[in-house]
C-alpha cells in the first residue's frame, strides 16, 4: 500500500551522524526568540513616540534597545523613525501583545531582567487603552 522511502532522510538521528548544519541549543533559541519579540516592542514604542511624545516612551525604547543589544551580544538594534500621524490605540494593542509574548519567552528562559521589562511594557500599554486621556502617560 505504502511505498517505501528511497532517499536518505535530511534529518539524520542515528547515533554518531555528524550533520552539515549548525545547531543551537535551546537557550539560543529563545534568546534569539526574545531578541525579536523586544525589537517588534521597541519599533512599534519608536512609533508611539512619534504619536505621543513622553519622557517615559523615551526610557522605555532606551530600556528595550539596551536589552535587545544585551541578548544579541552587544549588537545595536535597528531603530524605527517615529510617524507624526495615525492612531495611537493600534499601536498600543499591538505594543502589549508583543510584551506578553516576551515575558512568555524571557519567563521560559528565566531572564529576571527582561521578564519586569516586559510585565512593566504590558502594564503601561493597557494603562493607555483604558485610559485614552493619557496615553503616554502610563508608565
Amino acid at each position: 500500500m505504502y511505498e517505501p522511502i528511497r532517499t536518505k532522510s535530511v534529518h539524520s538521528t542515528m547515533a554518531g551522524t555528524t550533520s552539515e548544519f549548525p545547531h543551537r541549543s535551546r537557550e539560543e533559541e529563545l534568546d534569539i526568540q526574545l531578541a525579536g519579540h523586544l525589537a517588534a516592542l521597541l519599533a512599534v514604542t519608536d512609533e508611539l513616540r512619534g504619536l505621543t511624545p513622553s519622557a517615559d516612551l523615551d526610557a522605555a525604547a532606551d530600556r528595550l534597545a539596551g536589552e535587545v543589544s544585551r541578548l544579541r551580544a552587544g549588537r545595536t538594534p535597528a531603530r524605527a523613525v517615529p510617524a507624526p500621524a495615525g492612531e495611537p490605540a493600534p499601536l498600543h494593542r499591538r505594543a502589549h501583545a508583543l510584551a506578553g509574548r516576551a515575558l512568555v519567552v524571557a519567563a521560559s528562559r528565566a531572564d529576571t531582567a527582561a521578564a519586569i521589562l516586559a510585565a512593566e511594557r504590558m502594564d503601561a500599554h493597557a494603562a493607555a487603552l483604558a485610559d485614552p486621556q493619557e496615553l503616554s502617560a502610563a508608565h
